[in-house]
C-alpha cells in the first residue's frame, strides 16, 4: 500500500497538467518568469496616451462644485472619531484629544499668555534652583525615624497612632518628595466662589448680578449652588435657597485671572497687607478673600460699574489651586508670581 499511494498522486498530477483548459482552449504547462514574461506585457501604455483637448477644458472642479446643491455628506470624505467612549475593550477608540480629528480636539495655543512665559523662563528655573537638594554621588542618608508607633504590648491605642514627641514640641511634618525639574509646583486652576446671603431673603436678583460679575472677571461660566446648611438668622434652609455662585478658571483664563489681580487690583487696596500666612490647607492651596469694594477694581466691572448696582456687587474667596503638597512651596510659587503674605507662616 506504501508504494502505490505515490504513484498514484504522481498519475493524478501529471493528468492535471495536461487538461486542456476552458478559458484557453490550449494546454496548461508550468511555465517560470523567464519563459514567456516578454508575451505577457502589453505593446501599448497606457501612461503614453493622449487625452483629448475638449475633455481637458470641460474638466472645472470649482464650477462643479459651485453648481452642487448641496454639500456633500461626511462621511465620504471626513473622518469622524467615535461620538461616546465605549470601554478599552470596544473595537473603535477615539483618538487622543491632541489628534486633530478627536471632537475634544481644540487648536493652539497660538501664544502663551505673559505670565506663563515668565514662569516658564523665571520663575520655575529660580524655584528649582531654591528648592533643589544635591545628593553627591556615593551619598546615604541617613535613615528616618519612625513616624508612628509599633505594637509594645502596653496599650491597644499605640497602633497606628501619631508617634508625638514630649509635650510641647511641634506636630508631626508633612512628608514631602524633593523638588525636581519634574515636579516643580505650578498653579493648576484657580475657584472663585461668591456666597450671598440676601439671594435668600430679599430676592434672586442679588443672585444674578453676583453671577454676572464672576462671570465678567473670570471669563467662565458660573455655576450655580444650593445651601446645605441650615442658618436660621439669614433664614437659609438647606437644600431650597440658591445662595451660591462659582466658577473654575483653566488655562488661558486662569493665567489672565491671576495678572489681573497682581497688576491692577491688588496694588489698588488701600493698606493691604498681603495673604495671611495661615490662608493655606497644609496641601498647597492658598485661599484669600475680596471685598466688594476690591471687587469693583476689576477692569471688567470698572468699565461698566452703572451696569451692576453699587449694593449688590458681591464679596468672593479665591483659590489658587498649585500642585504642591506643602504650603510652604505654594507661598514660595505665589510669592514669585506677585503676591505678598503676611503673618506668622504655619506649613
Amino acid at each position: 500500500m506504501a508504494s502505490r499511494e505515490p504513484s498514484r498522486f504522481l498519475s493524478t498530477g501529471i493528468s492535471r497538467a495536461f487538461t486542456a483548459s476552458k478559458r484557453s482552449q490550449c494546454l496548461v504547462f508550468t511555465r517560470n518568469a523567464s519563459g514567456q514574461a516578454a508575451s505577457d506585457v502589453e505593446s501599448a501604455s497606457s501612461l503614453g496616451a493622449t487625452v483629448p483637448e475638449s475633455v481637458i477644458k470641460s474638466y472645472d472642479p470649482i464650477a462643479r462644485a459651485s453648481a452642487r446643491k448641496g454639500r456633500l455628506p461626511p462621511g465620504r470624505y471626513q473622518f469622524r472619531s467615535p461620538k461616546y467612549d465605549r470601554g478599552p475593550l470596544h473595537p473603535h477608540q477615539p483618538p487622543p484629544p491632541s489628534d486633530p480629528s478627536s471632537r475634544l480636539y481644540i487648536p493652539g495655543p497660538f501664544s502663551l499668555p505673559r505670565l506663563q512665559q515668565t514662569y516658564d523662563s523665571t520663575i520655575a528655573s529660580d524655584i528649582l534652583a531654591l528648592c533643589y537638594v544635591h545628593m553627591p554621588p556615593g551619598f546615604k542618608p541617613p535613615p528616618k525615624a519612625p513616624r508612628l508607633r509599633s505594637w509594645d504590648g502596653s496599650s491597644p491605642y499605640h497602633k497606628n497612632r501619631s508617634l508625638r514627641g514630649p509635650r510641647g514640641g511641634d506636630v508631626l511634618r508633612l512628608l514631602r518628595k524633593p523638588i525636581t525639574f519634574g515636579n516643580i509646583p505650578k498653579v493648576e486652576r484657580v475657584t472663585i466662589h461668591s456666597y450671598v446671603k440676601r439671594a435668600a431673603t430679599e430676592g434672586s436678583q442679588y443672585l444674578h448680578v453676583a453671577g454676572m460679575a464672576v462671570q465678567a472677571i473670570s471669563n467662565v461660566r458660573v455655576e450655580t449652588y444650593k445651601s446645605k446648611a441650615s442658618v436660621s438668622p439669614w433664614g437659609i434652609a438647606p437644600g431650597r435657597d440658591t445662595v451660591a455662585v462659582k466658577a473654575e478658571l483653566y488655562n488661558e483664563n486662569m493665567q489672565h485671572f491671576i495678572s489681573k489681580l497682581v497688576e491692577v487690583v491688588l496694588p489698588r487696596i488701600k493698606e493691604w497687607k498681603g495673604i495671611k500666612g495661615t490662608s493655606g490647607d497644609s496641601s498647597g492651596n492658598i485661599t484669600f478673600g475680596l471685598e466688594p469694594e476690591e471687587v469693583a477694581l476689576f477692569p471688567e466691572i470698572e468699565v461698566n460699574y452703572d451696569m451692576y448696582p453699587p449694593k449688590m456687587i458681591p464679596g468672593c474667596h479665591v483659590t489658587l489651586h498649585t500642585s504642591a503638597t506643602m504650603d510652604k512651596d505654594a507661598r514660595l510659587l505665589l510669592s514669585a508670581l506677585g503676591i505678598p503674605f503676611h503673618g506668622k507662616f504655619v506649613d
